[in-house]
């Protein structure tokens, strides 16, 4: 869970994280669900990391459109309760005209590379 933290939180807070694992092993089985604070962390997550190779693994990235949680979930703290209650993460506002960007702003643009570090 923490290797997918680090490297996924270089698009944003990360609030919440369900590492889907195998009821009797305990081991993952190789997918979770990630939670940002706020959608455009998400947006940004999507769309460069979803078909880069980590550790020798492609992964795959996507929006979810209804995240269930977990059934087991008696055991969760409050937060977690408050995040799954409200639905994960911070709502983006809606765009508006006056929030397009003139020709004159810089906008900083991250590129990724080939692989990402873990």
């Amino acid at each position: 869970e923490g290797d997918v933290i680090c490297v996924f939180s270089q698009y944003g807070e990360v609030v919440n994280i369900n590492l889907v694992r195998d009821k009797k092993t305990g081991k993952s089985k190789g997918f979770c669900f990630l939670c940002y604070e706020d959608q455009r962390s998400t947006i940004l997550a999507v769309d460069n990391f979803n078909g880069i190779k980590i550790k020798g693994r492609t992964i795959r990235v996507d929006h979810v459109a209804n995240y269930r949680p977990p059934k087991d979930s008696d055991d969760l703290d409050e937060v977690t309760k408050t995040l799954h209650a409200k639905g994960c993460g911070v709502k983006t506002p809606p765009h508006t005209s006056s929030d397009s960007l003139s020709e004159d702003d810089d906008v900083p643009v991250r590129k990724q590379k080939g692989e990402a570090c873990s």
